[in-house]
Parts: structure tokens; C-alpha cells; sequence
């Protein structure tokens, strides 16, 4: 049976009393988990398709071609004029639209001219358009999920680059150690922007938007690790220095289990704190290099590329920059509340007791 720790409960009951972190958190799982059923909120697919007794679901499945409905093309059905053309015809079909009926790709202009357009309810475009006609809901719902998936993809990288180097630089020490931290001080003074650049400019075009992203996260990561070394390396020398590691090599335990039974879990607790700081580092990062024109390809729906829009647009278009702002300042508020929330309740000062 799984046991906790009663010093640790006391800081998980620590973290509920600092409400701006508890509720913090809680909205953003919530967001998490609205952003996981984005495809049933946001989508210009059908949810249900009621065509002569027969139910369709194609959110999940496949593509219905025009012609299966009645329509004289043989690419996709667009829903929306589906659910225009049952109700017109006053029939028993039906079709039951997301509540925002629009994907983060879809170019909506029904006047034929790609241009901003202010919010609209008539037309479910609840934020407005960019200046290409395409929803800004949309693209701000699933930016937002591409932004807390890479953070947070980007923060498990960190974490587990950072842990291992570092614990072992600390705990062996010596020549080991002493390479490392040459390494390290020259890799920390490449400069982050010029790599990027180099990098982004002479990948192929044919690379793969997935791939693209994935190469992304890839130098983030390399560049990043080192001040998460630095720290792990500080904590396990000091740790190692300590009665119980002692002990333990005297029982004859292994370095193995010295790092991960008895150094780990005396160190990791301190490193949770640091958690929501490198998600909203990560969040930044990706937003600024976006907004630079280096950051995710093209059209992928990103905040950092809502706001250059929103730059650029500024009198003429004020709800795209809006839109992309308010979302980014929420979102950072969340985090950096959690994070506050995290360092005070599990800083160790509030449970040391001096005799």
C-alpha cells in the first residue's frame, strides 16, 4: 500500500491553505482538461449528422464527401453549409455543430476578401477573425494547447537531463565532475538566438510540421538544461555529505541505491518548486521565438504569432492583439501562482523546528 510521507502531507495541506495557488491550480487542470476535448468544442467538423435515419460522428472518423449528402463535389462536406442546407429543406435531417464551428486553419470569409473581422455573434466568431480570415478562438484554443503541451514536454526533458547530470557531477565528483562543469560554462555562452536561426534556416522545407516542432524543442532543451545541473549538482553534494548516505555505504547499499532510495528523494521535493517556473520559461520562449518568425511553422496556431498580427494590426484590428494578450497574461498568472504557492509550502524553513 502506497504510503506518504507525513512531512510531505503537511505541505500538500500547506498548498490547499495558500487559496490563489489551490484555485489557480484547479482552473488551470480544468483548462487541461477543456483543451484535451478541444476537437468537441472547437471544430469545424460535425459532432452528430442525422442523414436519413442513419448517424454519423465526424469528429473522430473519417471524412464524408459532398456528394454522400446530396452535394456536387467529392472533398470533404463543409458542415456548416450541411446544417444551412437540412434547414432549409425542413426535413429530419439535422447536424449538431461544436459550439465554435471553425478549425484553427480555416479560412472563413464569406464576402471573398481575407481580411480582419471585428467579433460576431451571427457568425460564431465570438473573438473576431486575423488577417486571414481565420477564427481567433480557434487559433488561441488549440495555440494554447500546443504552448502547455511543448512546456510542458520541455519541462520532463529538462528535468531528466538536468537530475541525472547533475546528481552525478555532484556525487562522484572529482575529474568527472571537473570536465562537466568545463562543458558547461562553454555551452552556456553559445548564443541561444543564433543557433535557432542557424538551425531553422537550413532544414528543408519538406520537414514535417511535427518534425519542425519536435527540432524545436529539441534546442530548446539543449540549451536550457544547464542552470537545472548547476542546482542538482549543489543539493547532492551537499546531501552526500550527510550521516544517512554514510550510513547507508556502511550497510554496504550501492551507489545506485544511494542516489535514487536515499539522495533523490531528499532533493526532488526542493525541485518541485522550480516546476511552473520552467513551464512559464518554456511558455516565453516559445511565444517570443513565434513572434520573431522562429518559433512554430507556419500555419500552426501559436500565441507568440496572434500577437505579431495583433502588432501589426493594432487600429485597425485591436480584438486580435486583445485576444492573444489577455490569454497570455491569464495563462502566465495561473502558473506563476501555482509556482508560489508550490516554493512556500514546500520551503523547508516552514517545518524546521529549532531547540
Amino acid at each position: 500500500m502506497l504510503s506518504v510521507n507525513p512531512q510531505t502531507l503537511r505541505k500538500l495541506r500547506r498548498f490547499r491553505e495558500i487559496k490563489r495557488g489551490y484555485y489557480s491550480l484547479l482552473c488551470l487542470t480544468s483548462l487541461l482538461v477543456v483543451l484535451a476535448l478541444g476537437e468537441l468544442l472547437v471544430n469545424s467538423r460535425a459532432l452528430i449528422v442525422n442523414y436519413e435515419g442513419s448517424l454519423y460522428f465526424p469528429t473522430y472518423t473519417s471524412f464524408l464527401s459532398g456528394k454522400h449528402f446530396g452535394f456536387d463535389y467529392d472533398y470533404e462536406v463543409n458542415y456548416r453549409d450541411l446544417a444551412a442546407k437540412f434547414e432549409l429543406e425542413s426535413s429530419s435531417n439535422w447536424v449538431l455543430m461544436p459550439i465554435v464551428p471553425y478549425n484553427a486553419y480555416e479560412n472563413h470569409a464569406p464576402e471573398g476578401i481575407f481580411r480582419p473581422n471585428a467579433p460576431s455573434l451571427e457568425q460564431r466568431h465570438f473573438l473576431g477573425t486575423d488577417t486571414t480570415s481565420r477564427d481567433i478562438l480557434a487559433r488561441l484554443f488549440y495555440g494554447t494547447r500546443i504552448a502547455l503541451s511543448f512546456s510542458i514536454t520541455f519541462m520532463i526533458c529538462v528535468y531528466l537531463i538536468g537530475i541525472a547530470i547533475g546528481c552525478a557531477m555532484g556525487y562522484f565528483g572529482g575529474l568527472f565532475d571537473l570536465m562537466f562543469q568545463r562543458f558547461i560554462e562553454v555551452w552556456s555562452n553559445i548564443p541561444f538566438l543564433y543557433m535557432v536561426i542557424i538551425v531553422f534556416s537550413i532544414i528543408p522545407a519538406t520537414f514535417s510540421v511535427p518534425a519542425r516542432i519536435a527540432l524545436l524543442l529539441t534546442v530548446l532543451v539543449l540549451f536550457s538544461w544547464t542552470s537545472m545541473t548547476y542546482y542538482m549538482r549543489t543539493e547532492t553534494y551537499k546531501e552526500k555529505s550527510r550521516d544517512y548516505v554514510a550510513a547507508a555505504r556502511v550497510l554496504g547499499a550501492s551507489n545506485t541505491r544511494i542516489i535514487f532510495r536515499h539522495i533523490l528523494p531528499n532533493v526532488l521535493s526542493t525541485l518541485v518548486t522550480f516546476m511552473p517556473f520552467v513551464v512559464i520559461s518554456a511558455i516565453t520562449s516559445i511565444t517570443a521565438l513565434d513572434f520573431l518568425g522562429f518559433g512554430l511553422p507556419p500555419p500552426t496556431p501559436s500565441l507568440g504569432e496572434l500577437l505579431k498580427q495583433g502588432t501589426a494590426t493594432l487600429r485597425t484590428a485591436p480584438w486580435i492583439v486583445t485576444s492573444a494578450f489577455g490569454t497570455l497574461v491569464i495563462m502566465l498568472t495561473l502558473v506563476t501562482f501555482i509556482g508560489e504557492a508550490v516554493r512556500e509550502s514546500f520551503d523547508p524553513k516552514k517545518f524546521t523546528i529549532y531547540r
